[in-house]
């Protein structure tokens, strides 16, 4: 879901970045929040939710949140109010696009699922909407009452961050009948949410929460979960609540019938991050801020591109920002396939061309930016073995190797398609390296030393 008014693309059922998330992209958010802190007390802790990839028709379950919350506590020395305890959150969800996690929102807590968006900021939940004359039809999960939360609270039109012109902060709020402070959000897919600004606290167990914070409540939407923003925007869950570092692990796609893929998302310190490789991450400066760059987004630099062992002839300067900001390249959970800017895009589908160019789909383009198609339901692993392994390439050798089996990705209908999509079509101007790209691969966004980390794993196995 691209956002009009943040950029971004994140999750809908195409191939993509719906919310930069097939948000179309340009986020630029606010600045006004002061950050919350995690509460702990005595000790610090690691937590673990159920985080399965679920299908879109799956609902949560208060259930499902009480099976998955585990609290341990790693030792009795209280931690520094800097500091973020880490914890372990885990969903199933049928990866087609999006990765799921169920969240404890208020007190007491109800679960409700959200989807890991690093590419966009602000979190918002799904809220029952009692009042409403012609209330929109529930949605197929459990949304939240905001009447059942002892925390909950809403920002009226006094507060600051519903006032218009505010620096970094491009969603449009206004004042509602209620004196209450409204926002609407709408995405490059043309999904969208509206509701009020709310504060509310994530409730993990009866001695640890989060302060209340600043979140979006839809009473109207087009999608059936809520988003979890932790890109590195002010009003971020990761700013909010002070996680210094967080990482996730995205299980391989389910092929044939089975139990869902699970994967592992922690906040805090990964116990599996010893043997990480890590690579800088790019930040700008609000003098450097241009008008088709990111600056919240998790930028990287990108040195090329590898196919079968060919390293493609894209000049490095193809994957950074230019001077009006295009040509970025980030790290983003919201969306489902890569997508390049034209100078690189072309440049790989010419070698797919080369390679295997009479077996693709004539004149198809899936999701109206992926147009390296193949037919037949053996297609993913013909083609993936014709033309080998694709390797991204960052700097200080760290890459990101997909294995031939899973260059290719099954879009249904017996339809396989290499997993890149054109930027240009898109809508964007940055390249974007997506959820489909990172299976099998921790990721992790270490905030305090400003790096992006890799590290190979079997995702599906993580306990």
């Amino acid at each position: 879901m691209a956002s009009f008014t943040v950029s971004h693309i994140c999750c809908t059922s195409m191939p993509l970045l719906p919310l930069f998330k097939m948000l179309l992209f340009f986020p630029f958010f606010i600045t006004i929040i002061s950050a919350a802190k995690l509460t702990t007390t005595n000790s610090s802790f690691s937590m673990s939710f159920p985080l399965t990839t679920h299908s879109l028709s799956t609902n949560a379950t208060a259930k499902m949140l009480s099976s998955s919350l585990m609290l341990s506590s790693r030792n009795t020395k209280a931690p520094s109010s800097s500091s973020s305890s880490s914890y372990n959150l885990r969903s199933t969800f049928k990866y087609s696009n999006v990765l799921i996690v169920t969240l404890p929102i208020g007190t007491p807590p109800q679960a409700q699922q959200m989807i890991l968006d690093t590419g966009s900021q602000l979190s918002w939940i799904q809220c029952h909407n009692k009042k409403a004359v012609k209330p929109p039809p529930p949605p197929p999960t459990p949304s939240f009452d905001p009447s059942l939360s002892s925390t909950f609270s809403v920002l009226p039109c006094t507060h600051p961050l519903c006032k218009p012109q505010i620096p970094d902060f491009t969603l449009p709020t206004s004042c509602d009948q209620n004196r209450l402070c409204h926002y609407s959000y709408f995405y490059a897919d043309g999904s969208y949410a509206e509701g009020n600004l709310v504060r509310e606290k994530l409730t993990f167990a009866p001695a640890h929460s989060t302060p209340p914070l600043i979140l979006g409540c839809a009473t109207y939407s087009s999608d059936a979960r809520g988003i979890l923003g932790i890109n590195r925007g002010r009003l971020s869950f990761s700013s909010q609540a002070k996680i210094n570092k967080f990482s996730y692990c995205v299980p391989p796609r389910q092929v044939q019938p089975g139990p869902a893929p699970t994967g592992s998302f922690y906040l805090g310190n990964n116990p599996h991050s010893t043997g990480f490789k890590y690579i800088p991450m790019l930040t700008f400066s609000q003098s450097q801020r241009m008008p088709n760059l990111d600056p919240l987004a998790y930028t990287v630099a990108m040195n090329g591109i590898r196919i079968g062992g060919k390293r493609l002839n894209i000049s490095p300067a193809v994957f950074r920002p230019d001077a009006g900001g295009s040509g970025q390249t980030m790290v983003d959970s919201g969306s489902e396939f890569t997508y390049l800017v034209s100078e690189a895009y072309d440049k790989v589908r010419e070698e797919v061309v080369r390679i295997v160019g009479p077996r693709m789909k004539k004149e198809y383009v899936y999701g109206g930016m992926a147009d390296m198609c193949f037919d037949g339901r053996d297609a993913g692993v013909e083609i993936g073995r014709l033309i080998g392994e694709m390797v991204f390439e960052f700097e200080k050798g760290v890459e990101i190797v997909v294995p031939k089996e899973r260059v290719l990705a099954d879009v249904g209908g017996g339809v396989h398609c290499i997993g890149i999509g054109s930027s240009d079509k898109l809508g964007a101007a940055s390249n974007i390296i997506g959820n489909f790209h990172q299976q099998n691969l921790w990721v992790e966004f270490d905030l305090t030393n400003r790096r992006v980390g890799f590290g190979g794993a079997d995702c599906s196995r993580l306990g």
